[in-house]
């Protein structure tokens, strides 16, 4: 499912026009955002949550050449479903 894909299901789940739905997605995704750069993790209960992780400094190929390059240590956002979603997939 894409972005456009789950604006459609909002759509059609709320009974709402399409430029509602959008906003309504444009507005959780941004609030999940602005949480993790608030507070660097942001839990929503039975389905899960995302906080920041710290990736290290490590040493990578160019896919071109071949030739080793150094990529540096970053921040990254991971996801962690809840145990009660990840129970129902299984």
């Amino acid at each position: 499912m894409n972005k456009r894909e789950l604006i459609d299901f909002v759509c059609s789940n709320l009974e709402t026009t399409k430029t509602g739905a959008e906003e309504t997605v444009n507005t959780v995704l941004r609030g999940i955002q602005h949480g993790i750069a608030q507070d660097g993790s942001v839990s929503v209960a039975g389905f899960g949550t995302w906080n920041t992780r710290d990736r290290a400094a490590r040493q990578g190929r160019n896919p071109q050449t071949g030739a080793p390059i150094q990529i540096a240590a970053s921040k990254t956002v991971g996801f962690k479903p809840a145990k009660a979603w990840k129970d129902e997939m299984n």
